[in-house]
């Protein structure tokens, strides 16, 4: 008997934990259905970002592209309207058309840091069918005169404005770089947030030392990028009732027992089919099933969690021990 995987996130009823995350893969209607034919859980679409917005909403693409340096925040260090993939309207029907094809959910997701008109998108995608709206918090503090609860404050803004125009599941996508995790996703949860995600990957810009230019570069994930992904997810789990979806490092079958292990009620992949295609999602769900078969796990609850920092009765000296341990074993 194949041990059963149905679970439950931000309140949606999935056929299993495995999640498309926010990627190019939602783009084609197409690919979106073979993905859910391998068995994806979900589909997460590629985020819709406040510049782009912004920028649409201003006096129009000549104007902006012309007038590009006159602007205090000049808008030429963001891509020009052109460069994006789709517009915001653009954006809109291709949730339409995902929702009139498509059987799983899908998920559309949201790229801001700033309160701003931009929030009123997020109710424009819950009329348009979105199961759930993601928002991607993906910001690096430069201003030294900007504490870290300044961030934080910030976050909880935008947080609050967005699920201001909403009704349906939000879920908050965060990056590892906060004083104390555990403290803030509390406080996400008391928002009205129904789930986070960990973590947003910041993507590192090399230096071209002949044009004295930085360059943007996109790296794939990798399998060593989910040590710091566990470690958060088992901290994480059972602290409060917001749901946890890992984003980053699960590559192969063990990858993904892994993370369900240390407490993650869904994983996303993205590097992993834009490398190998959509097939990866049978892999992955096939390689999880026969695990749990021959280590007779009848159901996906079972395995969630059993490897979490909630079995211990004091996490912090868990920690301390196994940090003491690493470094005392260590020999030249």
């Amino acid at each position: 008997m194949n041990p059963r995987l149905e679970t439950q996130f931000l309140g949606l009823k999935l056929r299993n934990p495995l999640l498309v995350g926010a990627s190019p893969l939602a783009d084609s209607v197409e690919v979106a259905l073979e993905l859910q034919e391998r068995g994806a859980g979900a589909i997460v679409m590629r985020s819709l970002f406040e510049e782009q917005i912004d920028i649409e909403r201003r006096a129009g693409e000549a104007f902006i592209e012309s007038h590009g340096e006159s602007f205090a925040e000049a808008t030429s260090y963001f891509p020009a309207v052109a460069e994006y993939v789709m517009g915001p309207e653009e954006y809109l029907r291709q949730l339409e058309q995902l929702k009139k094809k498509l059987e799983i959910p899908v998920i559309a997701s949201l790229n801001g840091v700033t309160v701003g008109g931009w929030t009123e998108y997020a109710k424009r995608m819950e009329e348009c069918g979105a199961d759930a709206l993601e928002l991607n918090f993906y910001f690096l503090p430069t201003d030294p005169a900007e504490s870290g609860q300044q961030v934080e404050d910030r976050l909880a803004e935008v947080i609050t404005a967005v699920r201001g125009q909403i009704k349906i599941p939000l879920s908050v996508k965060l990056s590892p770089f906060y004083s104390s995790l555990p403290s803030l996703v509390r406080q996400i949860a008391s928002l009205g947030a129904q789930g986070v995600v960990i973590f947003n990957r910041f993507y590192q810009p090399d230096i071209d030392i002949e044009a004295l230019e930085a360059s943007p570069r996109i790296n794939l994930s990798h399998s060593s990028e989910l040590l710091l992904r566990l470690r958060w997810l088992a901290i994480l789990h059972g602290q409060s009732r917001i749901a946890l979806s890992s984003s980053g490092g699960v590559h192969t079958p063990e990858d993904l027992i892994k993370t369900l292990m240390a407490g993650a009620d869904t994983v996303q992949i993205v590097s992993l089919l834009l490398r190998h295609g959509a097939k990866q999602v049978q892999v992955l769900l096939e390689g999880l099933s026969r695990w749990m078969q021959e280590h007779e796990y009848t159901d996906i609850k079972q395995l969630r969690g059993c490897m979490s920092l909630q079995k211990c009765p004091d996490p912090s000296v868990f920690e301390r021990a196994n940090y003491m341990r690493v470094l005392q074993g260590w020999q030249a």
